[in-house]
C-alpha cells in the first residue's frame, strides 16, 4: 500500500479556524508535490466535505470551497480529519455533522481531530474511552461535557489506536506528518517539513506549553526582543549580570524590570528555556544526556537531572523512554 493514493476527507464547517484545515491539507498536498518531483504517482487524493456540500466561511472570513458533502465524499475514505473552530459547537447542534460523522468514521481506516474538532468527535461517540487532547484553552470544557473522554491537555496530539487528536492551530500539521510517516515513512515526513520549512517535526508527546507561553511578553523592546534571544541561545552565558549587560541595565534594575514586566524571574525563565530545549533533544535526538545538558547551557547530566527531578517529576532518561516514540 505504500505506494497506493489515499483518500483524506478534510471536514469543514462555518467558523473554522482556517488553519486547522488548510495545514493538513497543505502537508498532505506537499507529500503529492514531492512524488511527482521523484516521478512517483500521487500519495493522496485531499477533499474538503462540508455537512450540505456548501461552501463554508472561517472565522477569519476566509472563504473555503467544499468538494461535496460528507455523506458523498466519505463511502470510501482512508482518513476522516475534523478541523476545529469557534463554529464547531454551533455545527454540532444544529446540523447533520454527527451522524455523518459516525457514519463517515465507520468507512474510515483512521479518524481525526484537529483543536476543538474534537468536540465533534465526542458529540459523535468517537473519543469514547480514548485518550485526547484539543487546544488547551478548551480541554476542560471537552472533559466536563464528555466524561466519558480521557483528556490530556499537554501533547500536540495523541493516537489512541486508529483515532488521532491534536492540540490547536499549527499542532495539525504535527498531526498530519505524522499520520504521512504512519503510511510512507519518517523519511517522507521529514521531507515534508524540510519543504514546508518548519523547524522541526514535534513528536506528539511534546508539550503544548513552552517557555514563551509560560511568560508575559515584554512591552519594552529590549526586553522582548531579549526574551526572543534567550531561547534562540540557551547555551549562552544567560545569568542575571549578562543579561543585564545586553539589555543596557544594572543587574538589579534588570531583574526587576524583568520580573514586572513577564511575570516570571530571569533565572526562572532561563531554566524554562533550557528545560524545553532539553525535552525536545531527548524526544528528537540520540545524543548522550551529559552532551544535551550542556547543548542547553547546563554543566552536566547531573544539572539536568535535579532540573527534570524538580520542575517534571521524572528523571532525563526516564523521560526519553516515554517521549521518544509517543
Amino acid at each position: 500500500m505504500r505506494s497506493a493514493e489515499r483518500s483524506i476527507v478534510i471536514v469543514v464547517f462555518d467558523d473554522i479556524q482556517s488553519l486547522d484545515a488548510v495545514g493538513p491539507l497543505e502537508v498532505f498536498h506537499t507529500a503529492n508535490r514531492l512524488a511527482q518531483l521523484r516521478g512517483d504517482p500521487p500519495r493522496y487524493r485531499i477533499a474538503l466535505a462540508s455537512a450540505d456540500g456548501r461552501d463554508v466561511a472561517a472565522h477569519s472570513g476566509l472563504r473555503m470551497g467544499a468538494d461535496g458533502s460528507i455523506a458523498d465524499l466519505c463511502t470510501d475514505v482512508d482518513t476522516l480529519v475534523v478541523a476545529g473552530g469557534l463554529g464547531v459547537h454551533q455545527a454540532i447542534s444544529t446540523t447533520t455533522l454527527v451522524g455523518e460523522l459516525r457514519t463517515a468514521a465507520s468507512h474510515a481506516r483512521r479518524v481525526a481531530s484537529v483543536c476543538t474538532g474534537a468536540f465533534a468527535l465526542a458529540a459523535a461517540g468517537l473519543l469514547d474511552g480514548r485518550r485526547a487532547t484539543t487546544h488547551w484553552a478548551s480541554a476542560q470544557h471537552l472533559a466536563d461535557l464528555h466524561p466519558e473522554v480521557i483528556v490530556d491537555n499537554d501533547p500536540i496530539f495523541i493516537r489512541d489506536g486508529t483515532t488521532w487528536t491534536s492540540a490547536g492551530v499549527t499542532a495539525g500539521m504535527d498531526l498530519a506528518l505524522a499520520l504521512v510517516a504512519d503510511d510512507l515513512g519518517d523519511g517522507a515526513a521529514h521531507d515534508i517539513a524540510s519543504w514546508l520549512v518548519m523547524f522541526t517535526r514535534r513528536p506528539g508527546g511534546q508539550s503544548q506549553f513552552s517557555a514563551s507561553l509560560g511568560a508575559r511578553p515584554a512591552r519594552r523592546p529590549q526586553l522582548s526582543d531579549l526574551q526572543s534571544w534567550i531561547v534562540d541561545h540557551p547555551d549562552e552565558d544567560l545569568t542575571v549580570t549578562a543579561l543585564a549587560d545586553r539589555a543596557g541595565m544594572s543587574p538589579r534594575h534588570f531583574a526587576r524590570e524583568f520580573a514586572s514586566e513577564c511575570g516570571i524571574t530571569p533565572a526562572r525563565y532561563v531554566e524554562t528555556v533550557r528545560l524545553e530545549r532539553a525535552r525536545q533533544l531527548l524526544q528528537t535526538t540520540e545524543l548522550s544526556i551529559d552532551v544535551v545538558a550542556r547543548s542547553v547551557g547546563l554543566s552536566g547530566d547531573a544539572v539536568l537531572h535535579r532540573v527534570f527531578r524538580r520542575r517534571l517529576g521524572t528523571t532525563p532518561a526516564a523521560y526519553r523512554t516515554h517521549f521518544a516514540h509517543s
